[in-house]
């Protein structure tokens, strides 16, 4: 295929109907609503009809690299290597340069899920995923793998403020896992976490084959319910086993959880969360045989640690926080979608927007605001990035203080040894005064560009490499002509 001659046959979303539409089930008329009120109370189903749910569901028979969402997904393995006919018609589409990324995520466990760039793609990122290898009698690992895979995928939408979400089928047939039953924990993941998370996500295109095309038109009724009627039918075809509250895998005879990172403890202790983020053979601090932890924290009060050692114990601080971040919900942070990540600056490097007026600071737990924006910048920091910041409209319950700037360049920046670049956008003259007092932060302040409008930004990054707020591009705009106005220029 001709990766120019493809771009001609990108699918607009927009265009396809919903699952909703599909097969003329049209909208519910008042006697269906009422029906399913009534099999509610008879029959209560766990996945009812919810039409706000169903309007965000597309069924897509093509293939999943076509697509126009914002990021697609891609099956792979653990090498981030796979040759199926998901992975090779992406990297066709995409380029070569979708290659050259690959090799610095250094690989993908089985059940998590990284981003990066779309490239040529219509899709602006592409999520790669890896699915388990299925055996019957490893049945119960293989299901909460891919549990983890789905999950993953949705989280790091919200994370990156995704508006839509192309699937291709997470679990190839090579690695075994019958279709069947690798699609009613993808529903279930699917629905349980538009439900309880995904109110910014607004579209989730499933994309099949012919083949596969049946087996979803089977089961997704059961968990996307397009009438009352259609809930009712399908209450005796839903399996006993759906999960708990998230879709996860449960063992029912012992009610036990199956974790998605074996290892890490759910728990507030500083210690144990520390131990278990760092509980792989070798990476342990005994494995590393180190000293005293509490002694190395009173010499570098001292100022009498070595170099090498501050910076093991700044790895420690940052794994303590990472491990919280990931083990807390913070998809309240991420609803507010104040971080994301766009495209790439004039050097190639990854650009980081932070939106100020979406930070109502003196109304949310600036704590989970720090863990959010660890558990997002995680992947980043690795390489050398650009953090953007738009001040425009903001008001002074958005100003974030010099303490958590502070704390949160202390830890992401310990985690990296790249230099991060931070360009700041203000629009409002009488925010200097809180500009200077706030990143007068020692090591801060000298990586800060001070721009008063988009033209100066886009010397740095080109326009279409950058989601700019709508608010923030009408008001540039006001300025922009009301100087016009007064120079008469």
């Amino acid at each position: 295929m001709d990766p120019l001659g493809a771009r001609s046959q990108f699918v607009d979303i927009q265009t396809l109907p919903t699952w909703w539409q599909l097969d003329e089930i049209g909208e519910e008329t008042a006697q269906d609503q009422t029906d399913s009120l009534l099999s509610q109370q008879a029959f209560p189903s766990p996945f009812p009809f919810r039409p706000d749910i169903n309007r965000k569901i597309i069924l897509f028979t093509g293939d999943v690299a076509l697509l126009t969402c914002t990021a697609i997904v891609n099956t792979t393995n653990e090498s981030l290597n796979d040759k199926n006919p998901v992975s090779d018609s992406i990297h066709q589409l995409a380029g070569p340069e979708l290659r050259e990324e690959l090799l610095k995520l250094k690989g993908c466990r089985t059940g998590e899920a990284k981003l990066t760039k779309g490239f040529n793609l219509a899709a602006r990122f592409i999520i790669h995923t890896v699915g388990p290898k299925y055996k019957a009698r490893y049945r119960t690992a293989a299901e909460s793998s891919l549990y983890s895979c789905y999950r993953n995928i949705m989280q790091l939408a919200v994370e990156q403020s995704m508006a839509s979400v192309g699937f291709c089928v997470v679990t190839m047939i090579k690695r075994g896992y019958p279709l069947e039953d690798a699609m009613h924990i993808a529903f279930r993941t699917v629905r349980r976490f538009l439900e309880n998370h995904g109110n910014s996500i607004e579209t989730v295109v499933f994309a099949v084959s012919n083949t596969e095309e049946l087996v979803y038109k089977k089961l997704l009724p059961l968990y996307f319910p397009r009438s009352g009627k259609e809930e009712k039918s399908c209450l005796p075809l839903i399996p006993a086993d759906i999960g708990n509250s998230e879709g996860e895998p449960v063992v029912p005879e012992r009610q036990i959880r199956i974790a998605e990172k074996p290892g890490t403890l759910e728990d507030d202790s500083e210690d144990e969360s520390l131990e278990s983020d760092l509980g792989q053979v070798g990476n342990h601090a005994f494995a590393r045989m180190e000293g005293d932890v509490d002694k190395q924290r009173k010499l570098i009060l001292q100022g009498q640690m070595s170099e090498v050692a501050i910076q093991k114990q700044h790895q420690r601080n940052y794994n303590r926080w990472l491990c919280r971040a990931r083990a807390e919900d913070l998809s309240d942070i991420a609803a507010l979608k104040a971080l994301y990540q766009t495209g790439v600056d004039m050097c190639g490097r990854t650009v980081m927007v932070v939106v100020g007026r979406n930070i109502p600071v003196t109304h949310i737990d600036l704590e989970k605001a720090l863990l959010y924006f660890i558990h997002v910048m995680d992947h980043i920091t690795v390489k050398e990035y650009v953090l953007v910041y738009f001040h425009t409209l903001t008001g002074e319950h958005n100003h974030l203080d010099s303490t958590f700037l502070k704390n949160l360049y202390d830890i992401v920046d310990a985690k990296s040894n790249a230099k991060s670049y931070f360009f700041l956008v203000f629009t409002l003259i009488q925010a200097s005064t809180w500009f200077f007092t706030t990143f007068s932060v020692s090591g801060l302040k000298d990586k800060v560009r001070y721009l008063d409008n988009l033209r100066q930004l886009f010397t740095c990054i080109r326009p279409e490499q950058i989601d700019i707020p709508p608010f923030v591009l009408e008001y540039d705009a006001r300025v922009r002509a009301s100087c016009r106005d007064v120079t008469g220029t």
